[in-house]
């Protein structure tokens, strides 16, 4: 998706950053761990094959992403980013290169919509509509039980309420067969979020559900996954801020973000 190519997103706790070409070689050595194919439900690909991969996260209508790294931290005295802008100096926010490095690097968060197709139900046809499905992974073990998937997890939250128009909005444009369903209709928004997780995989099942995710089934599905979902008319900007302070994620900022791909 273009919409966040050019924005990161700073808070106390991880930094977020668009998924650009100079972070393919460390996720790709994280995607040859058997463990991250597994619980990402992903196939190993060549170096070759994650360029273009990551090209088409950047530029698909329907997806998405961000890389987490580790947050931002500055001393009054470390110059100012070229990449800074005016609003951003007054308010004494940096972004260097260094920022998103590979030893940065702590995982990736995404988001990919969809058109739920419509189903008959007791009270006649639904109306089709828009899922976000996602997906979070902090790749190193080293890296885990700190909170930063948690942080992560919100802070695009809140991007993806504060920005969810815009997302919507190159969703449909971009995608003929979103178009075609949606025809006629201008309330573009997102039905609900949605989430699925293996079912031994306690921590991200506890990690979602604390933040007012639901499981669909109580059973799991054919694949040994549960799927959670949470309703974007419960999900509020007030909900998700309210989440943050709780988890001591301050700070939440969205700075010009201008390396290129």
């Amino acid at each position: 998706m273009r919409l966040n190519a050019k924005t990161a997103i700073s808070t106390s706790k991880v930094l977020l950053v668009p998924y650009s070409s100079w972070h393919v070689p460390r996720y790709h050595e994280w995607m040859k761990d058997e463990e991250i194919q597994a619980a990402t439900a992903s196939e190993p690909l060549t170096l070759e094959e994650e360029y273009a991969m990551q090209r088409s996260w950047r530029q698909d209508a329907d997806k998405l992403t961000f890389i987490i790294c580790l947050p931002v931290i500055r001393s009054q005295t470390q110059p100012q980013s070229q990449f800074q802008t005016e609003g951003q100096e007054r308010l004494g926010l940096r972004l260097n290169e260094g920022d998103d490095a590979p030893g940065q690097m702590l995982g990736d968060i995404n988001l990919f919509l969809r058109v739920e197709d419509e189903d008959e139900d007791e009270d006649g046809p639904s109306s089709p509509e828009i899922i976000g499905e996602m997906e979070l992974m902090i790749a190193e073990r080293a890296n885990q039980r700190k909170g930063h998937g948690r942080a992560a997890l919100l802070a695009f939250l809140r991007y993806v309420l504060e920005h969810q128009g815009e997302i919507v909005g190159e969703f449909v444009r971009g995608s003929e067969s979103a178009g075609a369903t949606l025809q006629g209709r201008t309330d573009w928004r997102v039905g609900a979020l949605s989430v699925k997780i293996g079912k031994e995989n306690g921590r991200s099942l506890a990690l979602f559900e604390s933040v007012g995710f639901c499981k669909v089934s109580e059973e799991p599905s054919y694949f040994g996954e549960f799927e959670l979902r949470r309703m974007r008319r419960e999900l509020s900007r007030e909900s998700v801020e309210e989440a943050m302070a709780r988890a001591g994620v301050e700070g939440y900022t969205e700075l010009s973000y201008e390396r290129t791909e």
